[in-house]
């Protein structure tokens, strides 16, 4: 099976300094893959390269079997990557239904679907996004991502600095796409929610890929070593 996303010996770089070492990773059809690790391991980095963010090269780093070395983000985007970036990043000054709005393509994920998936948005669609709580503009910001229709959804800190009652909810649509054979990356610290709805995982430490397998096989080792935990 041909990955919907290969990347293969990554390496990445903000101006001179280099914050990316070899990185490896793959997600296929369908899969959710956890990308896991300490801050400032990597995590980040990796997903600006693979969105055309960072300046990077790579063995390879192929989205649905296209090369995406030199492609513009604007043009990754609409090869099908649509990303939930860290710190969410509404337009605070448009409506929550204009932000799902803005970024619509055409497909299965309308603005209705999106609002069913998260009441909350269609009880608000006329309210300024930057007078949501922190917990609702992720919610506005997956919607948006959604509403691209893409093939692979990045989730960036999927729940970072969310109350609990927030992040049960974000959990909940995570595991409905899933559910849906959605394409998924998840970047998220609490890993008792993030390994259950796993397929994969993938641990970076120092801007390399240090571990790869099923979540059921990061021993506790692993994750003392790598995570903190």
């Amino acid at each position: 099976m041909t990955p919907l996303l290969e990347i293969s010996d990554l390496t990445a770089f903000y101006g001179a300094s280099q914050a990316l070492f070899g990185v490896d990773l793959a997600v296929n059809e369908g899969e959710v893959v956890a990308l896991a690790g300490r801050n400032g391991m990597g995590k980040t980095t990796t997903i600006r390269a693979v969105c055309g963010l960072a300046t990077a090269r790579a063995r390879a780093l192929r989205f649905a079997g296209r090369d995406l070395s030199g492609v513009a983000p604007h043009k990754i985007a609409r090869l099908g990557l649509g990303l939930v970036p860290e710190g969410r990043r509404c337009f605070r000054s448009l409506s929550v239904r204009e932000n799902l709005l803005v970024a619509a393509r055409k497909g299965p994920w309308t603005l209705a679907r999106v609002e069913a998936l998260f009441p909350r948005l269609a009880e608000r669609r006329d309210q300024s996004a930057g007078l949501l709580s922190g917990g609702e503009q992720q919610m506005v910001a997956i919607g948006r991502a959604l509403m691209t229709n893409p093939r692979l959804l990045v989730l960036d800190e999927a729940t970072e600095g969310l109350a609990p009652l927030i992040r049960h909810e974000i959990w909940s649509a995570i595991r409905a796409l899933k559910g849906e054979s959605l394409s998924i990356i998840v970047v998220d610290k609490t890993l008792s929610e993030l390994l259950p709805v796993a397929d994969r995982c993938t641990v970076l430490a120092n801007g390399r890929t240090v571990w790869t397998g099923r979540p059921a096989d990061l021993d506790r080792d692993m994750q003392v070593r790598y995570l903190g935990v």
